[in-house]
């Protein structure tokens, strides 16, 4: 195990690279490992402000809303009817995002501009292909939690540097932080 200040350091490092940066074993003690799960959004979003409209990521499945989403597949989780499907989400309800963060915690060793700490982020789903091939336009460092299952990262360097940037594949296991500055890879 690293010290936090070799991690600050190392972090600092990749968070501006185009190469990832793995954690394991430093979310032992959050809460969302036991408490997450599909039912658990499912409850949470039932009473969230309809007003809030956030962004929503059906990927390939016919959802227009996470409302539309989480009803749904509420109850056929894994039932044959649903055989892959992958959904994401930001959250911009400053009451469930007071909830959330009672179930995990910011990394401390993370560079101090990493992320936006106004919006979370929550993808889920089946096995098989997730979101397609894509760059983001953050403006900043981002990290990402596996806190169920595991996800395979296929990493591709952007046209001005293809011949010459390495491509990474890289599988997330539960409990595992991944670093990455998601303006410079698609992923």
């Amino acid at each position: 195990m690293f010290s936090c200040s070799y991690l600050c350091l190392i972090s600092t490092k990749f968070a501006y690279s185009m190469e990832p940066l793995v954690v394991r074993g430093i979310i032992n003690d959050w809460k969302s490992l036991q408490d997450f799960s599909f039912d658990f959004f499912t409850q949470l979003y039932s009473s969230s402000n309809p007003f809030y409209r956030c962004q929503f990521f059906p990927n390939k499945t016919p959802f227009k809303s996470l409302r539309e989403a989480l009803d749904s597949i509420s109850g056929h989780v894994d039932a044959d009817y649903f055989k892959s499907w992958y959904i994401g989400w930001s959250n911009c309800d400053p009451s469930i995002t007071q909830k959330l963060r009672q179930y995990y915690k910011r990394p401390s060793f993370l560079p101090s501009d990493s992320e936006d700490s106004r919006l979370d982020w929550i993808f889920m789903g089946t096995p098989g292909y997730g979101a397609p091939m894509h760059i983001d336009n953050v403006g900043y460092p981002s990290w990402q939690a596996q806190i169920k299952g595991s996800k395979k990262w296929i990493l591709e360097p952007p046209i001005e540097c293809y011949f010459t940037c390495k491509r990474f594949e890289i599988t997330v296991i539960k409990k595992t932080i991944g670093i990455l500055c998601c303006d410079l890879v698609f992923r």
